[in-house]
């Protein structure tokens, strides 16, 4: 079945004297994806979600999300997870989140309902009488989530969620958000700068200098923009180089290692076959996003 479109923005703009932050920036989220919001620092992420959040008035183009540009039903129908935690660290968890919730519900009772709800989906409960202070990394981004879940918003943007965290918190973190987008059916936009989380979107944007550079889901993005390599310890050093000079494969030396590049794993195959006799050890390494980012916005950006 085919997604619909849940968030359109058209020929956004925004200009600071003679700077262009956005210039005429266009793209589309589906309903139910992933989403990935790429660029170096100044490249206009942070503006163009200041302007979709409504933080910020926009200089021209426009932007729906689920065909509305109103600014309360925005406000309610996004909610935000900031790269700083924005919540009370002298307050608990309870009393920081049932004082968020009640901005957005009309009685208590309400609140409570989805309080108790979101404590259960995040496993919140051991932690909900201490202090947002003394929480760990982990703990506080789980708090956050919450937080900006309480309204019920159709689209979760999330700024840099798990910069500052140790690999084994970030993997947490990002169990709760695929748990959250299948039971709750949440469209998820994503800034990073974390290329392995990126790479789990269905759809990516790289942005810099306030215009979209490309844009495609990662599998597009590594076949145009990044290249496999075969890297190679050979036995004799002198042989495998005049067999690269011969068949005119530009190579890479590092200490022992040889690397070329190859289009596909069939190139790989070849080179092996021929020089099967003179490999001490080798492997084939897919093109990333990290190759990607760098063809794209340039060595000097990473």
């Amino acid at each position: 079945m085919q997604r619909r479109v849940l968030l359109e923005v058209s020929n956004l703009k925004k200009y600071y004297k003679d700077i262009k932050a956005v210039d005429d920036v266009s793209f589309s989220v589906l309903e139910g994806s992933l989403f990935s919001f790429l660029g170096p620092n100044g490249a206009g992420k942070s503006t163009t979600i200041k302007m979709i959040t409504t933080l910020l008035e926009k200089d021209g183009g426009k932007f729906l999300l689920n065909g509305t540009d109103d600014k309360e039903q925005l406000r309610r129908q996004i909610g935000v997870v900031f790269q700083e935690n924005v919540l009370d660290p002298d307050l608990t968890v309870r009393e920081n989140l049932i004082l968020r919730g009640a901005l957005y519900l009309k009685t208590k009772e309400a609140v409570l309902v989805r309080y108790n709800q979101l404590v259960e989906k995040l496993q919140l409960k051991e932690i909900e009488n201490q202090r947002f202070k003394t929480l760990s990394g982990g703990q506080k981004r789980r708090v956050e989530i919450a937080r900006a879940l309480f309204s019920n918003p159709v689209l979760l943007l999330l700024d840099e969620p798990t910069t500052g965290l140790d690999p084994e918190t970030r993997k947490m973190v990002w169990q709760v958000i695929e748990k959250l987008r299948k039971e709750e059916n949440i469209t998820v936009f994503l800034t990073t700068h974390y290329m392995e989380e990126a790479a789990n979107a269905d759809y990516i944007v790289i942005i810099d200098k306030g215009k979209i550079k490309v844009e495609g889901s990662p599998q597009e993005l590594k076949e145009t923009y990044s290249k496999d390599y075969f890297r190679v310890v050979p036995n004799d050093k002198v042989a495998l180089e005049a067999y690269f000079t011969k068949k005119k494969h530009n190579y890479i030396k590092s200490g022992q290692q040889y690397q070329i590049e190859i289009n596909d794993s069939t190139d790989s195959l070849l080179v092996i076959d021929e020089i099967r006799t003179n490999i001490k050890s080798f492997e084939v390494v897919k093109g990333t996003l990290d190759d990607v980012f760098i063809n794209v916005i340039g060595e000097n950006h990473v």
